[in-house]
């Protein structure tokens, strides 16, 4: 059984699941030729047959019956929907769970050698309502507290397989980041994120622009070159954007995607939100995170990130300064 299992002391969670180290690592740095039969990528095109059957597609423009996008349930999941769904404690100290929920790929192209970098920005809007449809669905769920939409690239972001993917995993408990964030707005009489918008638009972070969205480098980077993309108005679900802001969102995301390629950077993004059913307020936003560099023993001890990167001197790179 995979579990969920808290920290003796600190609201701190990890997932127990140890099938996942049968898991298939393909990745490499170079392009190598594949002979036939060998190494072959199920998510490529063609090979639909090896992958767990599909819960959605999006269709190719062309009419010609191929897909352009489609998403199914990860064959090595790190939940499940099995097992006891209530959290409980037992003998004070040890908190656990079944890891409850539900963990799908969204295979982006049909195209193994094609990015998400060289995706238009039109293509990136069609990525994002995918999140949002799917974030909704598995969030009527029973037992489901928190939809997690992440991206890997990259052997240092995490990614186990070179084709481009994004994950979706449902879980039974709000993550500690989520319910910290929503905990530290009730510090501010209104949304400190606003304001936050409104002070780093004009700042020496300030990377990207438009009508509906602003993206900018944050004041206390932890990553190097790490930007986070907000909508300027305010909505807690990525479900409250209209379809002229999921397009300037996504025209930001496919800005910072085209100068991550420019390093052939290894990244992850994440999506930050409050679900509906839950209390408090929160600013829809999404963070990219480059992974150049291991966190060692400074920044396990003590929580406190070496950034080699100022984020004004990356605000620079993403604004074509430098």
């Amino acid at each position: 059984m995979i579990e969920l299992r808290k920290d003796y002391v600190l609201d701190r969670w990890v997932i127990l699941a140890p099938s996942r180290k049968k898991r298939p690592r393909d990745f490499v740095r170079q392009p190598a030729a594949v002979s036939a039969g060998s190494n072959v990528c199920a998510f490529c095109r063609g090979n639909e047959k090896l992958t767990p059957p599909e819960i959605g597609r999006i269709n190719s423009p062309d009419s010609s019956g191929d897909w352009s996008m489609r998403w199914f349930p990860n064959l090595f999941p790190a939940v499940e929907e099995s097992g006891q769904r209530e959290v409980r404690t037992d003998n004070t100290f040890y908190t656990f769970s079944a890891a409850y929920g539900s963990h799908e790929i969204i295979v982006e192209t049909p195209f193994h050698d094609r990015q998400l970098w060289d995706f238009s920005d039109k293509e990136v809007r069609q990525l994002l309502q995918v999140y949002c449809d799917r974030i909704a669905d598995l969030g009527k769920r029973n037992s489901i507290k928190y939809v997690a939409v992440f991206k890997n690239h990259g052997i240092e972001g995490g990614a186990s397989l070179a084709h481009s993917h994004s994950q979706i995993m449902s879980t039974n408990i709000l993550p500690s980041l989520i319910r910290e964030e929503t905990a530290a707005m009730k510090n501010y009489k209104s949304c400190p994120y606003c304001s936050i918008i409104n002070s780093e638009k004009n700042s020496y972070r300030r990377c990207f622009e438009n009508d509906h969205a602003v993206a900018f480098t944050p004041y206390a980077s932890r990553f190097n070159f790490e930007i986070w993309i907000f909508p300027k108005r305010h909505f807690r679900q990525l479900s409250g954007a209209t379809q002229e802001e999921l397009a300037g969102i996504s025209r930001l995301l496919q800005q910072a995607l085209a100068k991550l390629k420019e390093l052939n950077a290894p990244y992850n993004y994440v999506l930050h939100y409050l679900p509906v059913a839950e209390d408090g307020d929160f600013h829809f936003h999404i963070e990219m995170q480059p992974r150049f560099s291991i966190w060692a023993g400074f920044e396990l001890t003590t929580d406190i990130i070496i950034n080699s990167v100022a984020p004004e001197d990356a605000a620079k790179f993403y604004r074509g300064e430098d």
